[in-house]
């Protein structure tokens, strides 16, 4: 298990406004390069939030002028040996799952580069808000190490012909052609991009947070099923989710023509 330590916060910076939390990647000289202890900051605060109820959705965000650079690229040339660059990758695959498993949405808040793994983290992340200044690239091919893990990702978000184009030619895309193809969610002006992404995190803290544990592990576990048995597995969920407290209270709500009273726990 990744234990906090003192340089936690030299990576990582967290600030919990009411039900929302936002962790910011804090390494903005390395352009927020997913290094091994940025990795393993981020998975300890994620692992963190996973466990406080009262925590309702993440905003994922960057201080500097880069989003995230994806890997550090000095580390990984600083590592001989096989085990060693494997036990990074599946770091990094870590991360990534413990985004989409994490009971709680995740926002990512982007401005300037989202690159190669920073790509990743962006789509791996529930919804995505860009600043229109933003660009996204899987630019691995030009320096001889093909974006592998990253299309993992890439390619679960956008038609394939868009991700092996990325993939392909390493070239960069702007947050316009980016919410084109639906790897962002919301693209908006660089002045309100920070108010955007905190107004979407705060409409979604205000639902059942039981409700949208349920529904988001839901859509990902259907949306990989042949289509039968995605049918079959949403009718189970939903059977399930009528059962809820939370689901008495907001139908109870709707029919009496008043606000429902969520119980968070």
């Amino acid at each position: 298990m990744i234990q906090k330590d003192e340089n936690t916060e030299k990576y990582i910076v967290r600030e919990d406004s009411g039900a929302v939390s936002i962790l910011t990647l804090n390494q903005p000289r390395q352009r927020n390069a997913l290094s091994s202890k940025m990795m393993s900051a981020l998975i300890f605060e994620l692992n963190d939030i996973a466990e406080s109820p009262n925590i309702r959705a993440v905003i994922l965000a960057a201080n500097g002028p880069v989003f995230c650079a994806g890997h550090d690229l000095k580390e990984l040339k600083s590592i001989s040996s096989c085990d060693a660059h494997a036990a990074l990758f599946a770091q990094c695959s870590e991360l990534m799952m413990r985004i989409v498993t994490l009971p709680q949405p995740v926002i990512a808040r982007i401005h300037g580069m989202a690159t190669a793994a920073g790509c990743q983290l962006v789509a791996s992340c529930d919804l995505a808000v860009a600043s229109e200044t933003a660009k996204f690239a899987t630019p691995g091919v030009n320096i001889g190490l093909f974006c592998s893990t990253p299309m993992v990702a890439l390619s679960r978000n956008i038609a394939r012909k868009h991700a092996m184009r990325m993939l392909l030619t390493g070239d960069p895309i702007s947050a316009e052609h980016a919410w084109q193809m639906g790897l962002v969610s919301d693209v908006v002006t660089e002045d309100t991009l920070e108010s955007a992404t905190r107004d979407l995190a705060a409409r979604i803290a205000e639902k059942s947070g039981s409700t949208v544990k349920i529904g988001k592990e839901a859509f990902y576990r259907q949306i990989e099923m042949p289509l039968a048995a995605a049918y079959d597995y949403a009718s189970s969920v939903m059977t399930t989710n009528m059962q809820t407290r939370d689901a008495d209270e907001g139908i109870g709500a709707f029919v009496e023509k008043r606000h429902p009273t969520w119980r968070h726990e």
